[in-house]
């Protein structure tokens, strides 16, 4: 995993590797998730309860975000690991970190898989096309790439190209969790849970927070996430609405946290657009908070033949509708938030992506796999 660290800037890939480990670890296998570490401190023994071996994030490469960030001490790391490792398991984005882990299993011929969240597909910059250069071809040396959706799925194989590696579908997993008791639950508590960036679009569950505030002025809304650049513009916004006593900003959670809060909120809405598979949604469902959330979102027609969430256009306008029928209507809020388990028990469950990953680490651990 490219980086872990205490405000959870890296998102749903780290939720989903530390559920995928921990799953396999309550079935007596021996897991541990490698990466670079963000955060107050030393990087901690455990991560989520998988144990995590990493070391500082340092930036090689200004000015590229994730792109740049390693530490030298992460490639011995890497080369002792990966040469007692059974099976490799790699979250890949297009970054040095991935590329150092596809070069030291690649010379230490260990097969692999990898799971790429919809973060390696095309790119027309400059930057990717040079990185791509070294990066593509060691990519396509895996056994399997695990991807999500349609859309995921294209994408990759136009960058990986004729005769790459073999696309496997694999939904994400959580864990079903108990659900917050009804004196810990906000009477009128909506949650935003997510990086501030463009394609969450925080500023539109400002909007949304304006619109509901003008009907029922006791509810609460709560933004949480790292700032990736949009955090002054949601200010400007609260200032501008008038939202200074209604809308808060509590800055970014570690995932425990996040979750713990999330189980909390009475409404989870993420406005987000172009969301392959948002693990935050999942996670609310998981601990019974009924979700609004867009139609330009990987899961959200899943959801909707479902009935375990309410389904928008994204426009602030449907956002607040939806928060008001699920605010104003208990029976409605019960069933949703009883598909919504239903919807996590039934098809995103930790127990059913563990039998898929068993049945490939088996084979990657068999001689001469790959």
């Amino acid at each position: 995993m490219t980086l872990v660290s205490d405000d959870g800037s890296y998102g749903g890939p780290v939720s989903v590797a530390t559920g995928q480990l921990g799953e396999l670890a309550s079935r007596g296998h021996e897991v541990e998730l490698l990466s670079l570490w963000r955060g107050r401190g030393a990087p901690p023994r455990a991560v989520d309860g998988v144990p995590l071996r990493a070391r500082p994030a340092r930036t090689l490469v200004p000015g590229q975000g994730f792109l740049g960030l390693f530490h030298p001490g992460l490639l011995p790391l890497l080369w002792r690991r990966t040469g007692r490792a059974d099976a490799l398991h790699l979250h890949a984005g297009r970054d040095l970190v991935t590329l150092a882990a596809l070069v030291v299993a690649v010379l230490r011929r260990r097969p692999f898989v990898v799971q790429t969240h919809g973060m390696v597909q095309p790119r027309g910059s400059a930057v990717a096309r040079l990185f791509d250069r070294v990066y593509v071809p060691l990519l396509r040396r895996a056994v399997a790439a695990l991807v999500l959706t349609d859309e995921e799925e294209a994408g990759l194989r136009q960058v990986l190209g004729p005769g790459g590696p073999r696309l496997v579908r694999l939904p994400n997993g959580v864990r079903v969790r108990p659900a917050a008791a009804d004196e810990e639950r906000g009477a009128a508590d909506v949650l935003f849970l997510a990086r501030l960036q463009a394609r969450k679009r925080p500023e539109a569950f400002v909007r949304m927070a304006a619109l509901v505030h003008r009907k029922r002025p006791e509810v609460s809304f709560t933004l949480h996430g790292s700032d990736e650049g949009r955090l002054a513009e949601v200010r400007r916004l609260i200032a501008a609405e008038e939202l200074g006593e209604v809308v808060t900003y509590g800055g970014a959670l570690a995932h425990d946290e996040a979750v713990r809060r999330t189980a909390r909120a009475t409404v989870y809405v993420l406005p987000s657009v172009e969301e392959p598979f948002p693990m935050s949604v999942l996670e609310s469902l998981a601990v019974d908070t009924p979700v609004v959330c867009t139609d330009r979102c990987g899961i959200s027609a899943a959801l909707r033949e479902r009935g375990a969430a309410l389904v928008t256009d994204g426009s602030p306008e449907e956002l607040a509708d939806a928060v008001l029928r699920l605010l104003e209507d208990a029976p409605l809020r019960e069933r949703v938030t009883r598909a919504g388990r239903e919807a996590v028990e039934e098809e995103f469950s930790l127990p059913a992506v563990g039998d898929r990953l068993e049945e490939w680490y088996t084979l990657l651990a068999r001689p001469g796999a790959g």
